[in-house]
């Protein structure tokens, strides 16, 4: 019964199966018939499309010439840089000359009790880093839950600019050298004086003391005043400006017009007295890759960047080009009259510039380039110098001066009076760290900040007057709370650019994560990046243009 039950259900099925398909012949017809004249109504439309479009065309060129012209300036722009001659990639020699890999960088990996890198661990690293298979990154061991930060990103191209491997970079310091001495005592010193606010730098005894201690390094490359760091140079960078007026530039201190809005630049910032990694236990955890104990404490109060702390905060938090958006929003706020006098529109009776030499155009310009600079770091990050982070030195000097380690640390480093206030005051050698997970899992030379400050602040020189003076210069008050009038030196758009550069650089050496070095060469590698993406732009234009002129970091004017 249950089988005739079921080929009768079957049958059924069948049957009702076959009016189905019936019904879909049926509906299939009409649905053809209908495409059909649906295809042909179409094809007359497009006709018809095409002849208003051939007729509305009305520009000097037809849209073959336009297509062949496009093709003609990126094949040529693809050319030069192609041309360009091959640089070579140096690194300091530090790799080979240490096998222990002491002087490279290593965070991430599994480490022995003393800090020193696991071997194995590394070199799979390092074949994954000289293969570039994809599939090798995902057997790196780690030695905690913390991953690298995108070491395949040393091998992007672009289509703008130069590319990566077209860049080079002096040879950073070595790891016994007097030049490496110098950063690293500059490092300490730095970390001492975080709470200092800069207006006060001039008559506080720390930083008097800084100056003096940093001017008896005899390879010390920062600004000097008659051969002698002094409390008016101290800590800052090396380009024109940055030794004139307050130590934070104005494009971090004026208030920002954000659209509808306006933007008061006061930011939460960590309190005083807070540092990390001062506990060898932690310190050795944290290179292993394991998360900090702590958490930043912060500030209740938002505050103007007015010391080292709440400098090195900002650039912990900040995007990539958030202190360049800043900045260009500031000077589009001046007018015209603050835009460099190659600008084609200048002179104009009848135009303004928007998507060529205006506003949309200066603001897609300074976010390319900032993630091109980016690729160019990555390169010299991972795949030429790989060279430590500050905190790891930290832990050569600690194990070196326990007497746990033999390692050639230079005697000026060891003899320098910040290291004996930090032993003092944490029961260990270790450099004090402004964030409890210290640096990030990528190395250290270039600094990614200082390649993007590099470009950014280049774009804007090429589009802005250097000379203008900026109105209503502002300083920030001891306690960040307010600001104060300056009254100094004329600041120039040029002067505080570059200092610009220079604070967003040097903030991470404040923080505890770069070198000087890392921030000075990362500059000029952002700045050739920005020279060569308006190189490929300048055949772009309609306009009757000349050309970008600026000056460069070195001092030097260009032409582009």
């Amino acid at each position: 019964m249950l089988n005739k039950f079921i080929e009768s259900k079957v049958a059924s099925t069948e049957k009702d199966n076959n009016i189905v398909r019936s019904r879909n012949v049926q509906n299939n017809k009409i649905e053809k018939n209908e495409t059909c004249e649906n295809n042909t109504s179409k094809k007359e439309k497009s006709d018809e499309n095409l002849k208003l479009n051939k007729s509305c065309d009305i520009g000097p060129l037809t849209p073959i010439q336009c297509s062949e012209k496009a093709y003609n300036i990126r094949t040529d722009a693809a050319g030069f840089q192609k041309d360009l001659p091959m640089p070579g990639h140096p690194c300091n020699g530090d790799s080979g000359l240490y096998p222990n890999k002491i002087a490279n960088y290593s965070k991430a990996l599994p480490h022995n009790e003393l800090g020193e890198v696991n071997m194995s661990a590394y070199n799979i690293w390092l074949k994954a880093l000289t293969t570039g298979n994809p599939e090798m990154f995902e057997n790196i061991p780690l030695g905690g839950v913390r991953k690298f930060a995108n070491p395949q990103g040393a091998y992007a191209f672009d289509l703008e600019g130069p590319n990566s491997h077209h860049l080079t970079m002096p040879v950073p310091p070595n790891f016994s050298s007097a030049w490496m001495a110098s950063e690293m005592a500059e490092d300490y010193w730095r970390a001492l004086t975080r709470d200092v606010p800069f207006i006060e730098y001039n008559t506080n005894s720390l930083t008097d003391e800084a100056a003096y201690d940093m001017s008896k390094f005899s390879d010390y490359r920062g600004p000097k005043h008659n051969g002698m760091v002094t409390t008016e140079t101290l800590f800052r960078g090396n380009t024109l400006g940055d030794l004139v007026g307050p130590y934070i530039s104005q494009f971090l201190c004026q208030n920002v017009p954000f659209g509808s809005k306006t933007l008061v630049q006061q930011y939460r910032t960590t309190v005083a007295g807070k540092d990390y990694m001062t506990s060898y236990n932690e310190w050795l955890n944290i290179e292993n890759g394991v998360l900090p104990s702590s958490s930043g404490v912060f500030d209740p109060k938002p505050r103007y960047i007015r010391n080292g702390r709440d400098l090195g905060e900002w650039v912990h938090g900040d995007f990539t080009y958030q202190t360049i958006l800043n900045a260009c929003l500031i000077l589009l706020s001046f007018g015209e009259k603050a835009l460099c006098s190659e600008n084609p529109y200048l002179c104009s009776k009848t135009q303004t510039g928007f998507i060529t030499f205006g506003a949309a155009y200066i603001l897609d310009l300074i976010g390319k380039s900032a993630r091109i600079a980016l690729e160019s770091a990555w390169f010299q990050k991972f795949l030429v110098h790989r060279r430590l982070r500050p905190e790891e030195f930290g832990g050569r000097v600690h194990n070196k001066l326990i007497g746990d380690a033999s390692y050639p640390i230079n005697s000026e480093l060891l003899k320098c009076k910040a290291i004996s206030k930090v032993f003092n005051k944490y029961g260990t050698y270790l450099l004090p760290m402004a964030y409890p997970e210290g640096s990030p899992t990528h190395t250290s030379y270039p600094a990614g900040h200082a390649c993007i400050a590099g470009a950014g602040v280049t774009m804007l020189k090429a589009f802005f007057n250097e000379d203008f003076i900026i109105p209503n210069s502002v300083v920030a008050s001891a306690d960040g709370l307010s600001l104060i009038p300056y009254s100094g030196k004329p600041l120039t758009i040029g002067g505080e650019l570059n200092k610009l550069g220079s604070n967003l650089s040097l903030g991470r050496d404040t923080a505890g994560v770069h070198w000087r070095s890392d921030g000075i060469e990362g500059l000029k590698i952002g700045e050739a990046v920005a020279i060569g993406i308006l190189h490929d732009f300048k055949k772009t234009y309609n306009e009757d243009f000349k050309g970008f002129c600026f000056t460069k970091f070195d001092g030097n004017t260009i032409r582009v």
